[in-house]
Formats: structure tokens, C-alpha cells, sequence
């Protein structure tokens, strides 16, 4: 029985490996995708360099509704909807939350997994391990801590995530490649095809190398990480962070929570850090 199930986690992770090649061949190469990214020509001005739109409110038509579908700055805004669909699209992925900071998209995560189960590398960034420590065990969201560079700690830990947690649907594996401080480097597809044969969630933090040299949806993760503070701003002069989501129907279900976390709890960074992260000015 191990050996069935280590071949068909072979054969999976070949599969992912095969189908993130295919989709290397068919798109632009990511030096042009990058270099256009936050690039949209102003619909009103033509100008090159979108404007940063500092709203907080937006006007009503006649019949009451917002008919460019925004409402409040909290909720959304031009320049930061700008800055989620490049993050998106760098990461191939359909659709972006923008936190103030990359604790604070953590912090969704974390937020939307209610009597979930979340397996974490042993080496993962200090902050998101205090994070959870100090704040979400006594929410009732359960931890573990493991090596993941081998697929028996990883099947394990799901095992125990799935006899353990209250909530199932809400277990998530978190891989850090590279770590953050250690630069580790996980097999993502590795991981990704076990996350899926236990119907569980797995997100890849990749902020150290962000999509310029890995995308990490095409090794079948479900959510991507980033704190844009870092590499992805790369002039040290914003604070921010992002979930990128990618076509995975457990993938998407969680990310809206996220989304809904983020209008309602209000973690956003202002039009001028978007602006600068990548939403038509820096990053």
C-alpha cells in the first residue's frame, strides 16, 4: 500500500510538473510580463503612467448604484485593484488580496481558517510563528511545526491535521521556499500533490524569490504569499503584502474569505503604497 501510494504521488507530481512547463511555452516570457505590470493607460487622460486615485468614496449614479463598482476606499480602490491584478497576473494566478503588510495577509490566512489545522515548515519566518502562537492557539486553530523536506513528514502531519482538527476543510499546508532565514528549499509539487490527495490547502510564502524566478501556482499550490515589502517593492520605501490565488476550487473558497476578511477588517494599504508596490508607479 505505501509503495501504490508513493507511485501515485510520483505520477502527480509529474503531472504538475508537466502542465507548469506547458504553460511556460504559452505565455509571455515573465521579463516582459514584469515589465509591463502596473502599466495601464489612464481611460480619461491617456496618460502612460496610471494616477494614484486617493478616494475614499466614490459617486452614486441616479438609480443608487456605483457603476465603476467602487464604494469605499476600505473595501476597494482603483490604484489598489490595479496592484492586485498585476500581482495576479505575475503570478499566474486570477486574483490578488493587498495587505498593509505581509503580517497582515498572514493574518487573514490565519483568520480563515476557523477550527482548521495549519502545518507549518520548522523553519518559518519568526514573525508569522509568533503570530500564531500568541494569537491564534487560542482561537482554537491548531499548529505543527515540521521538516518538509521529506514526503513522509508531510503525510504524516496531514494525518494528524485530519484526526485532530474540528474543522477539515480548513487545513492548510504552509511551505516557505526559500525560508526565511535559512533559504530551505521545498519540492512544491511534492507537496502540492499530497495537500490535494487529503483534500487540504497548501500555500507556498515566496516572497525571497517572488515570480521573477518561481511561480509557485504552477507547481499546483493552491494560494501564494508574498510580503511585498521585500523583493517585490525592492526599494524599501513600502510596507505591504499579498495573497494570490490560483484556479483550485479549495484555493478559491478560502480565498474569499480572505477577501471578505480584508473589506471588513480593513488591513489595506493606502492608494500611495499601492502606487509604489506596483499598482502603475515603483516596485
Amino acid at each position: 500500500a505505501a509503495r501504490a501510494k508513493r507511485e501515485a504521488l510520483r505520477k502527480k507530481i509529474e503531472q504538475v510538473a508537466r502542465a507548469a512547463n506547458d504553460d511556460v511555452t504559452r505565455r509571455r516570457p515573465i521579463a516582459t510580463l514584469l515589465a509591463h505590470a502596473g502599466c495601464e493607460v489612464d481611460p480619461s487622460t491617456s496618460a502612460l503612467t496610471p494616477p494614484i486615485h486617493m478616494s475614499s468614496t466614490f459617486e452614486r449614479s441616479t438609480d443608487l448604484t456605483f457603476p465603476n463598482g467602487f464604494v469605499y476606499g476600505r473595501a476597494s480602490n482603483p490604484t489598489r485593484a490595479l496592484l492586485e491584478r498585476s500581482l495576479a497576473e505575475a503570478d499566474g494566478g486570477e486574483a490578488a488580496c493587498a495587505f498593509a503588510s505581509g503580517s497582515a495577509a498572514a493574518c487573514a490566512v490565519f483568520q480563515a481558517l476557523p477550527g482548521g489545522y495549519v502545518i507549518l515548515p520548522h523553519d518559518l519566518y519568526h514573525g508569522n510563528r509568533t503570530m500564531i502562537k500568541t494569537v491564534f492557539e487560542e482561537w482554537d486553530l491548531k499548529w505543527c511545526a515540521i521538516d518538509m523536506s521529506a514526503e513522509e513528514h508531510v503525510r504524516e502531519a496531514l494525518d494528524k491535521a485530519v484526526a485532530s482538527c474540528s474543522n477539515p476543510r480548513n487545513i492548510l499546508v504552509w511551505t516557505e521556499s526559500p525560508s526565511n532565514p535559512c533559504l530551505n528549499v521545498v519540492d512544491l509539487a511534492m507537496v502540492s500533490a499530497l495537500a490535494s490527495e487529503f483534500g487540504a490547502i497548501h500555500m507556498s510564502d515566496t516572497t525571497w524569490c517572488t515570480p521573477a524566478l518561481c511561480r509557485a501556482i504552477d507547481y499546483g499550490c493552491d494560494l501564494v504569499l508574498h510580503s511585498t515589502t521585500k523583493y517585490l517593492g525592492g526599494h524599501s520605501d513600502v510596507t505591504g503584502g499579498a495573497i494570490v490565488c490560483g484556479s483550485t476550487t479549495r484555493g478559491k473558497a478560502v480565498f474569499q474569505r480572505i477577501k471578505h476578511i480584508q473589506a471588513v477588517c480593513g488591513a489595506v494599504p493606502s492608494p500611495f503604497d499601492c502606487w509604489l508596490g506596483g499598482g502603475g508607479g515603483g516596485g
